[in-house]
């Protein structure tokens, strides 16, 4: 069995909502309301009404689950292989190819074309010209030397790859989910959920998104589906105050994680960046560590435009991580290299498509692999 093939079975009703904590200074009196009025039971799936939290699954042991994954990256990468196997190879439509300035012009002009950006794409070039100017050499030398500098620029130091959340030592560990609209944000956070579920933690999710109904829905019926809790409030309401009370329920409740949503935005939006740092500041006086994960959702078909969001957002809420989603095939997912480079933010999870397992932690060699499959 591969790793997506962890399925848990399922699981009894959620949780009633929990208690909130005190009214905090930032959040509107409004929002410290009663018990009742802090997850209205109208709010929450008929499934999930039970007085009785649902019991943490049995973990269940990781499989090794390397060429499966390496096959689900091959497939999700495969506008970008099928450009660099054009293009690489008719770099060398005889045998051998001597490394001049007319070579590296072209190798550089096929790099550009993966997102992974000018910059990156010139200090390959560079590192290929300074091992192989005025020599003749094959395709597979070239390759060779292009996946050790891709590797290297990739290298996501003190990351583990086994556990890629950095868990609180103790109580809830708080994830801020952020991203713009479509972004695959709200099916990310199912992801990340049923992963954590599998893993037998006890998981409250937190529908800060109230400004779109829609989003408060999907996620409640993603809840249900997965046997998390969640906490919601009235659309329009503040999201800081929805964000208080789903970690003062995680609190509560002994919960493992507590994932908070956000509205989705454009990182060019000012006033909706300050409402994400309000969300930030607000889980900060909760829980001094927390939130102990920021990450950002990334679709990989944004391209470049990536690289402008990954600044936008962590400007406002610092960042940890990304999520790259929808690596489906339609993307190139190059943008993953400028956007390692310029903010050393790591990538820690890759969605390979729409079902719950189609998530999986990111390994950057075999991603490199993946890149340039076949192109030999």
């Amino acid at each position: 069995m591969g790793l997506f093939d962890r399925i848990l079975g399922k699981t009894k009703p959620a949780a009633e909502p929990a208690r909130p904590e005190p009214a905090n200074p930032e959040i509107p009196e409004a929002e410290s309301a009663s018990p009742k009025s802090a997850v209205p039971e109208s709010r929450i799936p008929p499934s999930e009404s039970s007085s009785e939290a649902p019991p943490a699954p049995s973990p269940q042991p990781p499989v090794p689950a390397k060429r499966s994954f390496l096959a689900r990256l091959k497939s999700g990468l495969s506008k970008t292989t099928a450009l660099l196997k054009t293009d690489i190879r008719d770099l060398f439509k005889r045998e051998g190819r001597l490394v001049d300035d007319a070579f590296l012009d072209e190798l550089f002009a096929a790099l550009v074309k993966t997102d992974m950006g000018v910059k990156a794409s010139k200090e390959i070039v560079a590192e290929v010209r300074e091992n192989f100017r005025a020599r003749v050499v094959q395709m597979t030398d070239v390759l060779a030397k292009i996946k050790e500098k891709l590797n290297a620029l990739m290298a996501q130091e003190g990351f583990s790859g086994d556990e890629p959340i950095h868990l609180a030592e103790s109580g809830p560990t708080v994830l801020m989910i952020c991203g713009v609209n479509g972004s695959g944000k709200t099916t990310s956070i199912a992801k990340l959920a049923h992963r954590f579920r599998s893993e037998g933690k006890q998981v409250v999710l937190g529908a800060a998104d109230t400004f779109r109904a829609a989003a408060v829905e999907q996620l409640k019926v993603w809840a249900s589906r997965v046997g998390a809790e969640i906490v919601t409030g009235p659309q329009g309401s503040d999201p800081a105050s929805v964000a208080h009370r789903a970690v003062a329920a995680a609190i509560e409740r002994s919960a493992d994680i507590c994932i908070v949503d956000t509205a989705g935005r454009l990182q060019t939006q000012t006033s909706l960046m300050q409402e994400l740092s309000k969300i930030h500041r607000v889980i900060n006086k909760q829980i001094p560590a927390a939130p102990h994960e920021v990450l950002l959702v990334l679709d990989a078909t944004a391209g470049q435009n990536g690289v402008s969001q990954a600044k936008g957002f962590t400007e406002a809420v610092q960042c940890t991580g990304i999520v790259l989603a929808k690596l489906d095939g339609t993307a190139k997912g190059g943008v993953v290299v400028p956007i390692r480079q310029e903010f050393k933010l790591p990538v820690k999870f890759v969605g390979l498509g729409e079902k719950l397992e189609d998530f999986a932690t990111f390994d950057p060699k075999e991603f490199t692999e993946a890149l340039f499959a076949d192109a030999e």
